[in-house]
């Protein structure tokens, strides 16, 4: 063997990334490596656009049979996104006896299972660094460094858009609309950002930490999402009084016979080292038994960062080859049949303390109508927020709880906001403080 040859599926920004660093860095690859890192085909159906790096006449190809059926080609690197083509062309691959790079999030934490299956079956290497954090390593300190640890929870701030929105708010101010334009504008937002700002993106990448975590297979379907759109400038007025911030978080926890695996707006204390995570900025908080709390931080997301990631796991495969070493390394980090099927936690039934803001008429009694119904469902007020009067008609009143059932708290909300002195539907953002 006097290379190994790859072949790169997608020719966008971080497939540009990828041709990148195999070209300026490809004499410390080769010795870090101890081979050459051949790169065999490029393959996309745009092979004319201009993306400012240089290939050999003929490594460009818009048929992905001269990738996922050629035999010169070692390693298949998945670059295209979504579910479909991306999926029967790995598949496919690794029917061919190709080892797999992908930073394909959305296709691992659905179809996962399905082609670590056929990757047994077929004796190849899927790896997926970049579907995670972009350039934060998480995913091998999990399968590799970590892996003497029985990890009890796992926690993110995983979308860079959501949380440059957020530290926009907070620090300027803003609303929600206006700086998710300027995110846009300044290119951190996609031009149609449903996936990110819905928290859609987040949940694809704590499906994927909690299974590698925890050893179980999740239902991604059953994982409870609900995006940024809601948090208003006022909310993060208030977080900011109490000593909070508000983030996009990804929640997965261990409770031995369920996991909880969520993710939502946010309020943790302005103390903790999440809420420090800013900008574009992506961080994985782990609480290990032995380990202990440790926060990775990073980009995550971007050309270089992203590209990083997919190169390393180039090399890692790389260095099985050389050495002869077959699937040193579990593919979710636990051994096959020792995957479990733990359910998830119905948001229900989860317990929490909640930030819940009321916009009310400014009339007497208002407080002990909300806390009556609030008493009735077994929810305690921790602490409380009534502003100073004014002449609008409607005025908020902000409550902490301790903790509560998301149930109780869902049926009193339904009953708080059908009195006549409630003026719009009430704001609940959870508060998390117990990280473990």
């Amino acid at each position: 063997m006097d290379s190994i040859k790859v072949g790169l599926l997608g020719f966008g920004t971080i497939g540009t990334g990828v041709i990148r660093v195999l070209q300026k860095n490809a004499d410390l690859l080769q010795q870090r490596l101890g081979k050459k890192l051949e790169l065999a085909k490029v393959v996309d159906l745009d092979i004319t656009t201009d993306r400012g790096v240089q290939l050999e006449a003929g490594l460009l190809s818009t048929d992905v049979e001269d990738i996922i059926s050629n035999p010169d080609v070692d390693i298949a690197i998945e670059l295209i996104g979504g579910y479909e083509p991306a999926k029967s062309f790995i598949l496919k691959a690794i029917a061919n006896g190709k080892h797999i790079v992908t930073a394909n999030k959305a296709l691992m934490a659905l179809h996962g299972q399905e082609i670590l299956v056929a990757a047994e079956e077929n004796g190849v290497e899927v790896m997926f660094e970049a579907a995670v954090g972009g350039g934060i390593p998480v995913i091998s300190a999990i399968k590799e460094n970590l892996c003497a640890n029985d990890f009890s929870n796992v926690l993110g701030i995983l979308n860079g858009t959501c949380n440059y929105i957020l530290t926009e708010m907070t620090e300027n101010g803003s609303d929600f609309a206006p700086v998710l334009k300027d995110a846009q504008e300044l290119g951190y937002a996609e031009a149609d950002p449903t996936f990110d700002i819905e928290g859609v993106d987040t949940a694809h990448k704590i499906a994927l930490l909690a299974a590698l975590c925890f050893g179980t297979k999740v239902d991604f379907d059953k994982v409870y999402t609900e995006g940024i759109t809601n948090v208003a400038a006022i909310d993060i007025q208030f977080a900011t009084q109490m000593g909070y911030k508000i983030k996009l978080l990804a929640i997965g926890k261990n409770l031995g016979d369920q996991i909880e695996v969520r993710v939502h707006p946010t309020m943790i204390p302005d103390s903790y080292q999440l809420s420090e995570v800013d900008g574009v900025f992506n961080a994985v908080r782990l609480s290990g038994d032995f380990l202990g709390p440790a926060l990775l931080y990073g980009s995550g997301a971007g050309m270089d960062a992203t590209a990083s990631a997919v190169m390393g796991d180039v090399m890692a495969i790389g260095r099985d080859m050389i050495s002869g070493a077959k699937r040193r390394t579990p593919i979710m980090g636990y051994c096959s049949d020792q995957i479990d099927e733990l359910p998830i936690k119905p948001m229900s039934d989860i317990i929490s303390r909640y930030y819940l803001r009321f916009t009310v008429v400014d009339a007497p009694g208002v407080l002990a109508q909300i806390s009556g119904i609030l008493g009735k469902y077994d929810i305690s007020i921790q602490s409380m927020i009534q502003p100073e009067r004014h002449a609008a008609d409607a005025v908020p009143i902000v409550i902490m709880t301790h903790e509560a059932k998301e149930d109780n708290i869902n049926k009193a909300l339904a009953e708080i906001d059908q009195l006549k002195i409630v003026q719009e539907p009430t704001r609940l953002i959870r508060v998390e403080t117990n990280l473990g």
